[in-house]
């Protein structure tokens, strides 16, 4: 493993661009190797052993492009396939979204009611509230499946008033009254956060996992001493080409990207 190669960063398709984007503000001087699995999205209403597959044949792929972490930028892939990519990649680090978002919250005395949106699929595995009981299990998890945001914000929908009204409906859901933060267990969510943080009027927390995730990709680089001295170059991948995924891409990464789509199976 050499300092100067990629990290890579995975996800079904745009969410994760949020996680790359954090991921380059405090690494500014590292190149990402970045793979969209946009035939394939949303991951959240995939099976397990679907999803397990998706994540073996990235992860291949970004090891076949010698990156020297792996970055798992989605919360159903780090819900279900965490294991499985540390079994294709054993030598070098690699990086889920669930567990630095755990260690945040965990790490607060007096935290109370916590709310968890997210995919059905990361939602059904429970992932969250396993978790994060078992580090504080005097707390109050309530978990919504939100299932539209995902596909909405993938079809560029967030920033608008339907965006808005669909938004709403979710948090209005009792299961989530009175939490005193709001976990955005999925990746393409912070793309709507500042919606969300309208609803709440800034009385509560909103927790990015993306930002919690750039945190520990640095301190693990420095960690295992593998920060990047050469000059930035980026590469973005995609298994089926969207304009969707293009914008969003240069919204985050302006005009310093070149768009492949290329074929995992």
């Amino acid at each position: 493993m050499e300092n100067n190669q990629a990290i890579g960063v995975f996800d079904s398709g745009i969410g994760g661009l949020t996680v790359a984007n954090a991921i380059q503000k405090v690494l500014p001087q590292e190149s990402l190797l970045y793979f969209g699995d946009t035939r394939h999205l949303p991951y959240g209403e995939k099976s397990a052993l679907a999803i397990q597959e998706f994540a073996r044949r990235i992860s291949r792929f970004l090891l076949s492009k010698n990156c020297k972490m792996i970055v798992i930028a989605c919360n159903t892939a780090s819900s279900v396939a965490y294991e499985v990519v540390k079994e294709i990649a054993p030598n070098i680090p690699v990086i889920n979204v669930i567990d630095p978002v755990v260690k945040h919250i965990t790490s607060q005395a007096n935290l109370k009611k916590v709310g968890v949106i997210g995919t059905k699929g990361t939602i059904n595995s429970n992932i969250y509230s396993k978790k994060l009981l078992s580090i504080k299990p005097q707390l109050n998890v309530s978990s919504l499946a939100t299932p539209l945001l995902a596909p909405m914000i993938e079809e560029g929908f967030f920033s608008d008033k339907i965006s808005q009204t669909i938004i709403e409906n979710y948090l209005k859901d009792p299961q989530l009254k009175g939490i005193e933060q709001l976990v955005l267990a999925c990746t393409h969510y912070p793309l709507v956060q500042d919606i969300i943080a309208q609803f709440y009027q800034n009385d509560i927390e909103i927790i990015d996992s993306a930002s919690q995730v750039a945190k520990v990709v640095k301190s693990t680089l420095f960690e295992h001493n593998i920060i990047s001295t050469s000059a930035v170059n980026h590469q973005f991948f995609v298994s089926d080409y969207t304009q969707a995924f293009e914008k969003s891409a240069k919204y985050f990464f302006h005009d310093n990207i070149h768009l492949m789509e290329i074929s995992i199976t």
